[in-house]
């Protein structure tokens, strides 16, 4: 099942080892597993394949799997015009099939059945998930599970897997959601309805969604939010809103007298929706019960029984897991994001200068950082000006972020001293007395001469160089007074450098989240941010600000981003 060449089985060098994340989610499939690449090398296997195929894992990693195991009933290797799977695998669809042949390890020859399916590698890539069972004949075997019996299984595992690598890999709650419906909708069931417990204890119907043909419908009349959760009531909701079960339901589950508010809207569902047979599990998470997942069929003839169940709670189960790290995640986000939005300063007002700041937090696939600005009166009348870049994407790294920022202000305000050596009383302080392990930073002081003119004094640890553009578009990095960022405890001296700004010019001070990408050297970042600042020169400084950010950061960085930019008068 292997791409155009052969590459895989005589390659140079070791194969690289598949990820751990792969591999524990291989290893919790329970039958046996192996994942492709977009050629058909096996980049990760479990030990339940290692087993049945009598294979070390490293005669499987960078193998092509189609001449490594697949032979035809005699033992000879099967040309790829024959292989079903390699042909399945090109068309990137899930299919299942029995009686073909893998050569074990030991020379024997093994008579399989298999289910492929596309899969998502650690969000790196596309590639092939491939289960195996030795096949038994019907007649030749009575253990259950065997022959006609293992398919079900092998599409059970399969939607398992996949249950497991798509929401684990988000941490959306809204995301995580769409995509527990797309699993679950059309293939168990003709409807879906997940109900979640707020962290308030109150009870909101996400998402109501049924299949109308390839479309999924969803229906936001029915959903919003739900009376409370009766402590006693029997009916199949309550129970799994508690965690108690999981449980068959239909219509005639709610004609009796309604017992709660939350059954006379079951009642409404299913009167609505037209659901006969529904199965109804608790999502829980290993800290508490968030919600209930009811899967519903109203087209399909067969009901759900008993036997369906253990599937729908793996289902749910693996959803509450998601969701729970998804909640956890959004809440540390939104405290930090909280706390560094209220920390960020206001600009102070300095007759003769325009100042303005931006601040941008990581996209949701990030956690919040310890970008920093500010910019405040000293005690002689200069402006202090600063940009910085606590190491770290949590909430620690916003909480230093606060101190370093409190501190650079005191030492800044009660000692009348350059900025090279402000900041290094500052770097000889934060090892000791903050959490802060490493940090970069611009600390300068901007002020009028007495013949009119403004100049900005300025030390850099560690940081990105400031960018100064003339009112013409002349463009060009401040790389003087440069030194080690902060937080090293290698005590080095720190210099200053000084500027003239001329008429009209702007001074733009960043974070590296302006100008780093994936694929994008620094080098690179810098051109691209000099060449639209210059391009920008004549705009307003609010609309510079704007554009500056619009344009030069990358769609798909990942860092937060801070701004500070000052615009020296006109001439007069």
């Amino acid at each position: 099942m292997a791409g155009v060449e052969d590459t895989g089985a005589l390659g140079g060098g070791p194969p690289a080892a598949p990820a751990a994340g792969l591999t524990r989610a291989l290893e919790a499939i329970g039958t046996a597993a192996y994942v492709v690449d977009e050629e058909g090398h096996v980049i990760a296997v479990n030990t339940h394949a290692v087993e049945l195929l009598v294979r070390p894992a490293e005669a499987f990693l960078g193998r092509d799997a189609h001449d490594l195991l697949h032979r035809d009933a005699h033992g000879d290797p099967l040309p790829r015009s024959r292989c079903s799977m390699r042909q399945a695998f090109h068309a990137g669809r899930t299919t299942q099939a029995a009686g073909d042949h893998f050569e074990c390890g030991d020379g024997t020859l093994l008579p399989v059945s298999w289910l492929i399916t596309p899969y998502d590698v650690d969000g790196q890539g596309a590639g092939t998930l491939v289960l195996v069972h030795a096949h038994h004949p019907q007649g030749t075997d009575d253990r259950p599970g065997t022959g006609a019996e293992s398919m079900p299984e092998l599409e059970r595992l399969a939607l398992l897997a996949e249950t497991t690598t798509r929401l684990t890999s988000t941490l959306d709650v809204e995301e995580a959601l769409d995509r527990l419906v797309t699993l679950v909708v059309p293939r168990l069931a003709d409807w879906v309805v997940v109900d979640l417990i707020t962290e308030r204890d109150e009870v909101w119907r996400a998402a109501v969604v049924h299949s109308e043909g390839d479309a999924l419908v969803r229906h936001e009349d029915l959903q919003g939010p739900m009376p409370p959760v009766p402590e006693e009531s029997p009916m199949p909701l309550s129970r799994a809103l508690r965690g108690v079960a999981s449980t068959l339901a239909g219509p005639q589950t709610y004609r009796q007298e309604p017992d709660s508010g939350i059954a006379v809207e079951q009642r409404r569902l299913f009167e609505v929706t037209g659901i006969r047979s529904a199965a109804i599990a608790p999502i829980r998470s290993t800290r508490a019960v968030l919600g209930a997942l009811t899967l519903g069929r109203a087209k399909d003839p067969v009901d759900f029984t008993t036997v369906d169940l253990p599937l729908i709670e793996d289902i749910a189960r693996r959803a509450g897991l998601a969701l729970d790290n998804a909640r956890l995640y959004q809440r540390q986000r939104k405290v930090a994001e909280t706390m560094q939005n209220h920390l960020l300063p206001q600009m102070p007002r300095v007759p003769g200068l325009q100042m303005t700041a931006r601040y941008l937090p990581a996209p949701d696939a990030s956690q919040v950082g310890g970008d920093w600005y500010d910019a405040f009166t000293l005690a002689d009348g200069a402006t202090a000006l600063a940009v910085g870049d606590v190491v770290g994407h949590d909430l620690e790294a916003a909480a230093g972020m606060a101190q370093l920022r409190n501190m650079l202000r005191a030492y800044a305000w009660s000692h009348r001293e350059p900025p090279s050596r402000i900041v290094a009383r500052l770097d000889e302080a934060v090892m000791h007395i903050t959490d802060v392990t490493m940090a970069t930073m611009i600390f300068a002081r901007i002020e009028e001469r007495d013949d009119g003119h403004w100049e900005v004094t300025w030390t850099n640890a560690g940081h990105p160089p400031p960018l100064l553009i003339s009112h013409d578009g002349l463009a060009d990095y401040l790389t003087e007074g440069h030194g080690i960022l902060l937080g090293t405890g290698v005590r080095t001296p720190r210099t200053d450098a000084s500027a003239l700004l001329p008429p009209g010019s702007t001074l733009l001070l960043y974070t590296d989240g302006l100008i780093e990408a994936v694929g994008r050297s620094l080098d690179e970042g810098l051109q691209h941010l000099r060449r639209h600042a210059a391009a920008l020169a004549h705009r307003p400084l609010a609309s510079f600000t704007d554009q500056v950010l619009r344009r030069v950061r990358h769609v798909r960085n990942d860092d937060d981003v801070a701004l500070l930019a000052v615009r020296a008068p006109a001439r007069k």
